[in-house]
């Protein structure tokens, strides 16, 4: 079956054990989704204040609950 192109995967991919796995790329990262996706400026920090709440872990799955239909998280 032929797709139109819009449907083509466009989410981002993280590999968690690269610099793009490190806490402060995931949270500039859910910056810059947030604004994208229309996230106003107080939702965007009550996330990003989630994130920094507790472990790595923890961020990684935050991240992951918010902007998992755009980003792709691999260990």
């Amino acid at each position: 079956m032929i797709k139109d192109r819009s449907e083509m995967n466009k989410k981002i991919t993280i590999d968690l054990q690269s610099p793009q796995g490190n806490a402060f790329y995931l949270l500039g990262l859910a910056e810059d989704l947030g604004k994208k996706i229309g996230m106003d400026k107080g939702e965007r920090k009550r996330i990003k204040d989630n994130m920094t709440l507790s472990d790595y872990t923890m961020l990684v799955e935050i991240f992951d609950k918010h902007f998992g239909d755009y980003v792709d998280i691999y260990r």
